[in-house]
C-alpha cells in the first residue's frame, strides 16, 4: 500500500488545476464549492467529529457489563479492525474525491446495473446516521451541561440543581440551533473552529489523561484494570458472559467511526485525492491512541466502583466518568472545582463534534439533492456569498430536533439515537466497500493512495467487521425487556429501511440513476 506518483502532463493550463478538482471534473462534476481547505483543516474537522471524549456517556455502561478488562482490551480489538475499514475507505476516497463520497463511491463501484440501487441505499443509510449523529452529540452535550450545572450549584448531595427533562430538551435544542447558525457561515469559519478543536482536544486530552491518575489517590492496580472481569446480571439482566462482553465492547465501536467526514469535504480541500486519505488515516491513528489512553486514565482513577452507579452520589449516578473525576479531585483537594474544569474540557469536544457532524450531514444532503431527489432545488441551494448548502443545514437541524423530542418521556432515547446513528453511519461504509470487494480489479481506476493486491482481503475483513458492528447495535442492552429498557433502534432502522425500499420499488427506481454529471465531455475536453 503506497502513494503512487501522479502523472503530470505538460499542458500549463492543466498544471494549474488542482488535482482533486481535475479528478472531480473527470467524474462529471464541476467545481461549485470553494476549494481552499488544507490537509490540516480537513483533518481538524474529521478529528473533531470523531472526538476524543465522545464515548464518555457510554463508559459507565461498558464498565458495568463485564468489568474493565473486556472494555480495555475490546477497545484494542476494535482499533485493529477499524484500521482495515480505514485503509479500504482511504483507497476509495483517493479514487473518488467528491462531496457525495460514500454514495457516489457505491454508484461507481457497483457498476451501471446495480449502481443506482447501491447508491440509493448508501445515501439514505448515511443520511440516517449523520442526522442521528447530530442528535447523539446534542444529547451528550446536554448531559454534560446538566452535570456541570449540578456540580457547580452544590452537587446532588448538597442541593445542587439537576436539570429536569424539559430543561434538558431545551439545552439539546439550543445546541443544535447554535451548530446550524455557525454552519450557515463560510466553511472557513467551521474550519477555524475545528482547528481550535484539535488543540482543545490534544492539549485538554493530554492534561486529563496525565493529571487524572496523578490526582486520584489511591489508584486502581494494573491487575484490576487489565485483567478484572465481572458481570452485573442483577443490574443489566444479562447473565450470559459472552453477551456481556459484546455489550462492553460497544464503547470502542461507537468511538471509532466518523473518519469518512474527510471524504465529504474533498470538494473543498486542496489536492483531495491525497489529503482525503491522509486525513482519514491520521484521524484513526490519533483518536484510537488518545481514546484508549483516556479510558485507561478513567479506569485507573476509580475510587469505589459500586459508588459510581449510586443515584444518591454527587452526580446522581447520571454520568459515571463525571463521578470518577469528582471523586479524584474531592479525595485529594476536598473540592470539586477541578472536576468542573475537566468536565468543561470534555463538554467542549461534544460541542465541536456536533458542529462537525452538522457540516457533514448538510453536505451529504446537498450531494444527494444535486442528483435529483424530491425538492432537490430547495435542498441543494448554495448561499451566494458563503458558498455553503444553507437549506440542507437547517433541514438536518430540524430533523435532529424532532428525533430528540421523546426525551420528554423516555429514558432510552440516547441508546436508540446512538444505535440508529451507528448502524446508519457505519452501515453506509459497507456498501462501497462490498462493491469494491466484488468488482473486477481492471475496472477500478486507483488514485494516488492504492492498496494493490492487499485491497481485496482488506475490504473483506472490513465488510465482515462492519456487518458485525451493525448487528450488535441492534441487540437489547438491558433485560428484562420493558418499555423503559427496550432498544428502539431495530424499530427505527426497520421502519426507515422499509420506507426507503418501498420508495425505490414503487417509484425511485424509475428516475433515480445515482450521481448526475453536471459537466459534459466532448472529445475528452470539458
Amino acid at each position: 500500500m503506497a502513494f503512487r506518483e501522479a502523472q503530470v502532463g505538460l499542458n500549463p493550463i492543466a498544471m494549474e488545476i488542482d488535482s482533486g478538482e481535475k479528478r472531480l471534473n473527470e467524474l462529471g462534476y464541476k467545481q461549485e464549492l470553494r476549494r481552499e481547505m488544507s490537509l490540516f483543516k480537513t483533518f481538524a474537522i474529521t478529528f473533531s467529529t470523531m472526538a476524543l471524549f465522545i464515548g464518555t456517556p457510554l463508559y459507565g455502561s461498558s464498565l458495568l457489563y463485564a468489568g474493565p478488562a473486556s472494555m480495555i482490551w475490546g477497545y484494542v480489538v476494535v482499533t485493529i479492525f477499524t484500521w482495515f475499514v480505514g485503509f479500504a475507505m482511504a483507497e476509495i476516497c483517493s479514487s473518488f474525491p467528491t462531496t457525495g463520497s460514500l454514495y457516489f463511491w457505491a454508484a461507481h463501484l457497483a457498476g451501471p446495473r446495480w449502481g443506482p440501487f447501491a447508491s440509493w441505499c448508501c445515501a439514505w443509510l448515511e443520511t440516517i446516521g449523520l442526522v442521528s449523529g447530530i442528535g447523539a452529540s446534542a444529547y451528550s452535550g446536554a448531559q454534560g451541561l446538566q452535570i456541570i450545572i449540578l456540580l457547580s450549584t452544590g452537587t446532588n448531595k448538597g442541593g445542587g440543581y439537576l436539570a429536569t427533562r424539559s430543561v434538558f430538551l431545551s439545552m439539546y435544542i439550543i445546541l443544535t440551533l447554535i451548530w446550524a447558525v455557525l454552519n450557515s457561515f463560510a466553511l472557513q469559519v467551521i474550519a477555524f473552529l475545528n482547528m481550535i478543536s484539535v488543540w482543545w482536544q490534544v492539549i485538554g486530552g493530554f492534561v486529563i489523561i496525565v493529571a487524572l491518575p496523578m490526582i486520584a489517590s489511591p489508584t486502581q492496580s494494573a491487575s484490576y484494570v487489565f485483567t478484572h472481569f465481572e458481570t452485573s446480571p442483577e443490574t443489566t439482566g444479562i447473565h450470559s458472559k459472552p453477551y456481556a462482553v459484546i455489550m462492553s465492547v460497544l464503547l470502542g465501536q461507537f468511538c471509532l467511526y466518523g473518519y469518512d467526514i474527510a471524504a465529504h469535504l474533498t470538494e473543498e480541500t486542496k489536492g483531495a485525492d491525497r489529503t482525503g486519505p491522509l486525513a482519514i488515516l491520521f484521524s484513526i491513528g490519533i483518536i484510537s491512541a488518545f481514546g484508549w489512553a483516556y479510558i485507561l486514565a478513567l479506569t485507573f482513577s476509580i475510587q469505589d466502583p459500586a459508588y459510581l452507579y449510586d443515584p444518591n452520589n454527587e452526580t446522581a449516578g447520571a454520568l459515571v466518568p463525571a463521578q470518577i473525576i469528582y471523586d479524584a479531585f474531592y479525595g485529594r483537594y476536598h473540592s470539586g472545582t477541578g472536576a468542573i474544569i475537566f468536565l468543561c474540557i470534555i463538554w467542549g469536544t461534544f460541542f465541536f463534534a456536533g458542529l462537525s457532524v452538522t457540516a457533514s450531514a448538510a453536505r451529504v444532503v446537498y450531494a444527494l439533492s444535486r442528483d435529483g431527489v424530491p425538492f432537490s432545488k430547495v435542498w441543494r441551494k448554495i448561499h451566494p456569498k458563503q458558498k455553503v448548502p444553507i437549506n440542507a443545514v437547517w433541514l438536518c437541524t430540524a430533523i435532529s430536533i424532532i428525533i430528540g423530542l421523546p426525551i420528554l418521556k423516555s429514558n432510552v432515547v440516547y441508546t436508540a439515537v446512538i444505535s440508529t446513528g451507528t448502524i446508519g453511519w457505519v452501515g453506509s461504509y459497507a456498501v462501497p466497500i462490498f462493491a469494491r470487494l466484488v468488482m473486477d480489479e481492471k475496472d477500478f481506476k486507483p488514485g494516488p493512495f492504492y492498496l494493490g493486491r492487499a485491497s481485496k482481503p482488506i475490504c473483506l475483513i472490513a465488510f465482515l467487521y462492519i456487518s458485525y458492528t451493525c448487528s450488535v447495535f441492534l441487540l437489547p442492552t438491558l433485560y428484562p425487556l420493558q418499555w423503559d429498557t427496550f432498544n428502539y433502534a431495530p424499530i427505527a432502522i426497520a421502519g426507515s429501511l422499509t420506507l426507503i425500499m418501498l420508495w425505490w420499488v414503487l417509484d425511485a427506481r424509475k428516475w433515480f440513476k445515482g450521481p448526475v454529471r453536471n459537466i459534459e465531455f466532448q472529445n475528452g475536453a470539458i
